[in-house]
């Protein structure tokens, strides 16, 4: 299996061990070295060539933002996932066409989304060839339901179910969010809290809520959506021009 070499940059040691952890977990990720500053980044991409570099931005002496330019600049230029406890860099990170941006600590679903944002880069065959072709089939009341995904609304975690809510139909299954997010990797689903993932093509309004998090609005639906501040830059970022 052909697998995507990974560079993890944190000057805090601790910081990088933990992330080398989760991404051990995903069997496509292969961490090929580890560096504790942007020159070390810098020198160690020179060198492993890595597909893919997570790197933190504050550091001292060279930041995160200054090493993901001189990265940029190299023969073999990693795709760039910024690391870091800091969601006000959001903005400048997407500015310099970064992969994505994992807020610390470090969340397993945010984490999964962008493990599949890089194997769709790496593997699109991999990641698009069953669900483009096919629709996403649920089993309810004994049925098996066959839904076309640009049809979907949300999904919503209750409990024990998961709601898949769509433009003309409600149906509760016992899918898990994560499992039915990972099965449409390949169409614009974007996580906004740990109990909703929605289609974005359907977003109508963002309202400010408290303590930086958010409600949203979907056309033709009154109920409102909450967005967790760790999803709110990224999630403005996909939905703006």
């Amino acid at each position: 299996m052909k697998q995507i070499d990974v560079l993890v940059v944190d000057d805090e040691r601790y910081a990088r061990e933990e992330l080398i952890h989760l991404l051990a977990s995903f069997e496509r990720i292969r961490v090929v070295g580890e560096a504790e500053s942007g020159e070390d980044a810098i020198l160690k991409s020179l060198t492993l060539k890595p597909d893919v570099v997570f790197l933190d931005i504050e550091m001292p002496k060279m930041n995160g933002m200054e090493a993901a330019k001189a990265l940029q600049e190299l023969k073999k230029a990693p795709f760039i996932i910024f690391a870091t406890a800091y969601p006000q860099f959001a903005a400048d990170a997407f500015r310099l066409e970064a992969l994505d941006y994992l807020l610390k600590p470090y969340e397993e679903e945010q984490l999964q989304q962008t493990i599949s944002r890089v194997e769709k880069r790496f593997f699109p065959a991999y990641d698009h060839a069953d669900v483009a072709k096919g629709k996403l089939s649920i089993e309810t009341d004994g049925e098996i339901h066959y839904l076309n995904p640009e049809e979907i609304l949300y999904l919503a975690r209750e409990d024990k179910y998961t709601n898949i809510v769509t433009v003309n139909k409600n149906y509760q299954v016992r899918a898990t969010l994560k499992e039915l997010e990972g099965r449409l990797a390949g169409y614009d689903f974007f996580r906004i809290h740990k109990s909703y993932v929605v289609n974005l093509a359907y977003v109508k309004m963002l309202t400010p809520w408290f303590n930086g998090a958010y409600q949203l609005k979907m056309e033709g639906r009154e109920e409102a959506l909450a967005v967790s501040r760790t999803y709110v830059k990224a999630l403005r970022s996909k939905l703006e021009l």
